[in-house]
């Protein structure tokens, strides 16, 4: 085994990104603590707030993942007429267009079921599914250019772009689902 792929050398490489990633996280923590009147005042949101985050992530990192391996393999360029590229980016968003919405009547139904959700479900699902559009969005864009960066600086994307990404889409997320909270209710 080489010292390239020893854990002790990944951590030393990747500890400086972490660390910066901890702080970015620390943003996301307080954007969404300006918004804790909002989510007191409806409950339905607060739901939303992890999952939408959390699910945002999640096509970012399968996307990060999928780019990663394709680059791997040498079957990657970095065009926009790169079919790997555009399939892949066009799955993320669908995906998005029919998970989000599911979201939204999910957590609108926990919050019936365990209260007064206060946002009828139209609302809610307007909420999730446009969030969760533009949160699809986002994590094609981090995920291309982040798997683009580490390739281009010599880096291995698997050690960079799935912590960039989900740190990114979690930040982002809340800021998305608070923008559009703020349009839509």
């Amino acid at each position: 085994m080489t010292a390239e792929w020893r854990v002790r050398g990944i951590v030393r490489r990747t500890l400086p990104v972490l660390v910066a990633l901890t702080t970015l996280e620390l943003v996301g923590g307080l954007a969404l603590d300006g918004f804790e009147a909002t989510l007191l005042r409806y409950p339905t949101l607060l739901v939303l707030v992890p999952v939408t985050i959390g699910t945002a992530g999640n096509l970012g990192s399968v996307l990060a993942a999928r780019l990663s391996t394709a680059f791997h393999l040498g079957t990657l360029r970095f065009a926009p007429t790169d079919e790997r590229l555009v399939g892949n980016a066009l799955a993320v968003l669908g995906l998005s267009v029919t998970v989000f919405p599911a979201v939204g009547v999910g957590g609108w139904l926990v919050t019936a079921l365990t209260g007064d959700p206060r946002l009828p479900v139209e609302t809610v699902v307007a909420v999730a599914a446009t969030s969760g559009v533009v949160l699809g969005g986002v994590a094609i864009v981090v995920a291309s250019v982040t798997t683009y960066v580490a390739y281009r600086a010599g880096l291995d994307p698997d050690e960079y772009v799935v912590p960039v990404v989900t740190n990114v889409c979690d930040v982002l997320g809340v800021v998305v689902l608070f923008a559009v909270v703020r349009v839509v209710v």
